[in-house]
């Protein structure tokens, strides 16, 4: 049984960072691309980065580009998504998912999902 678990959430103030963890159990990163996403309250859920296992490449929303960077630890099985310089507007709910074929900014292409772990950046 394939299990994504999301951690590293928080309340933080604007300008803070954050370093987000997706572990997962039962299936292995390297194998597959893995994307977070975030959906805010009110608003349609929103693809921020994805990375490669097989090539390392890596892949962000506009929105994020140059403040948030994914990085994964095979030995650990788990892919980061560091967050610096975080805004009010980064406030979501973030959710790690796995997908055995490509990135996509379409969540309804991932195969697996986390539950999500609460991001909230106050001003």
């Amino acid at each position: 049984e394939v299990q994504i678990v999301e951690s590293g959430g928080a309340s933080v103030q604007a300008g803070g960072s954050l370093r987000l963890s997706c572990a997962a159990s039962g299936l292995t990163f390297e194998d597959y691309y893995i994307g977070w996403f975030r959906q805010a309250p009110g608003k349609e859920r929103e693809g921020v980065s994805c990375i490669a296992g097989t090539t390392g490449s890596t892949y962000y929303a506009e929105s994020v580009k140059s403040r948030f960077t994914i990085s994964g630890d095979h030995a650990k099985n788990t892919v980061y998504l560091q967050m610096n310089n975080l805004k009010p507007e980064d406030t979501a709910v973030y959710y790690c998912a796995a997908d055995a074929t490509l990135c996509s900014w379409y969540g309804e292409w991932y195969d697996y999902w986390g539950q999500g772990t609460q991001v909230t950046v106050s001003s």
